[in-house]
């Protein structure tokens, strides 16, 4: 491009090292934005010609157009790099370069202001569906694994020492439930931020008479931010709280980790993970690493750091300021790594395979003094009185088995009840919302 579409024809030039400054890494984040761009870019057209200032034709040639830079964007045979300031002015030198005057028409009623607004959040909305998707399929083979696993005797463990009996079927269902509560949560985010600031422009309105709520339909938002000044006043509020989304699947993603990263470790010997996750040592010939494992572990800490960041440039007044570049890289960031490593979780935990014996034979006989505890409370002991005689009584539970423990437990939720069934209908329930 041979010129930035906000120049007035001043024969002035801004410091080349200023220009690299401000771009930052614009075009270059932008790549993920531009599909997203062009849509809104879309619509914007349609509605323009809905009250007269592009003609049925124009708005149908711009259409046209964009479609074609879509798909050479997509086949590659679009790049988007330094010829360009940002995507928006890639899309509005294409439609110069191939519709003259009339590409030069799609700025009417807009500012790169609501442009980047609105791409954001048709991008949040799509990284969120892709979340949940992600979640929902993570529960369900948790799930499936409860099911075919539920009484399969393991050591439960608090503050890492072993504690209780405990089963396979309680550990899948424990992070199928995380899950599901995962997959509601990135849903709700998405609903909450489903709105359009489309026609909002710099923040102040527009002396013409938009079509706003055509333009939101058309994209898909049941609503609008109806507020100007609030259309620019929530970048990166919104942002943050699809972060927050991301970073409550991602903190589970870490605890389900460090269980294989402990599981898989010679000391305990429970569960060989599937090979081609693992890589081997560059000097140890005997190893093999559970470097996916590991790295899915790190993955939350970098979604954390993404979401300070973001905070962190928000001490700002009413309206739009040039500081609010700054949110794009760390939401962009954040959601393009965590769903890559969101995408490895469900055929890496349907190729886990479990050791049961070494698993069975873990389990000390001291691990069922809280069940005998708790059977004396049903002849009728205190509690207390029954915790005493229970230590007392510890070198007398050697003849005790891990599976009349596990049958034993019949609460809600524990080991021989575990309301599989309740999981799973509410994780039907979430999939069939539209």
């Amino acid at each position: 491009m041979a010129d930035y579409i906000w120049k007035k024809g001043s024969s002035t030039d801004v410091d080349e090292r200023v220009m690299r400054f401000l771009a930052g890494d614009d075009v270059i984040l932008d790549r993920q934005l531009l599909p997203f761009d062009i849509r809104a870019s879309q619509a914007h057209a349609r509605g323009l010609a809905r009250i007269g200032v592009l003609t049925d034709e124009q708005a149908a040639a711009m259409v046209e157009s964009l479609d074609e830079l879509a798909a050479a964007f997509e086949r590659g045979d679009f790049v988007l790099d330094n010829r360009y300031e940002d995507g928006h002015s890639a899309i509005e030198s294409w439609l110069i370069e191939r519709l003259g005057e009339t590409g030069g028409r799609i700025h009417a009623g807009r500012s790169r202001n609501d442009q980047v607004a609105v791409a954001l959040r048709l991008y949040m909305k799509d990284r969120l569906a892709r979340l949940a998707d992600d979640c929902a399929r993570i529960a369900a083979v948790c799930l499936k694994r409860a099911v075919d696993e539920e009484q399969v005797a393991l050591p439960g463990h608090t503050h890492l020492q072993q504690a209780m009996p405990s089963s396979l079927g309680l550990w899948w269902a424990g992070h199928a439930e995380a899950f599901i509560d995962n997959f509601a949560l990135a849903r709700q985010t998405a609903d909450w931020l489903d709105a359009s600031p489309l026609g909002t422009a710099s923040g102040f309105g527009v002396n013409l008479a938009l079509d706003r709520d055509g333009v939101a339909e058309d994209l898909g938002f049941p609503r609008l931010v109806v507020n100007p000044q609030y259309a620019q006043n929530a970048r990166g509020k919104v942002e943050l709280r699809a972060l927050d989304a991301l970073s409550a699947a991602t903190a589970d993603v870490r605890r389900l980790a460090w269980d294989l990263s402990l599981y898989a470790s010679q000391e305990f010997g429970f569960v060989r993970l599937p090979a081609a996750f693992c890589t081997g040592s560059s000097i140890m010939p005997n190893k093999l690493n559970p470097d996916t494992v590991e790295l899915l572990r790190s993955l939350h800490g970098g979604i954390v750091g993404a979401r300070t960041e973001l905070e962190s440039v928000l001490s700002l007044p009413s309206g739009y300021q040039r500081d609010l570049q700054d949110t794009k890289p760390p939401l962009i960031r954040a959601f393009e790594r965590g769903l890559a490593g969101m995408a490895l979780l469900p055929d890496l935990l349907t190729g886990v395979e479990w050791q049961t014996r070494r698993m069975r034979s873990a389990i000390a006989p001291a691990l069922h003094a809280t069940d005998r505890a708790n059977e004396l409370v049903g002849e009728g002991k205190s509690f207390r009185e029954a915790y005493r005689q229970a230590a007392a009584e510890l070198d007398q539970l050697s003849r005790r088995q891990p599976e009349d423990s596990l049958r034993a437990r019949v609460s809600p939720g524990a080991c021989s009840r575990l309301e599989l069934e309740r999981l799973q209908q509410r994780l039907e329930s979430l999939n069939s919302e539209p």
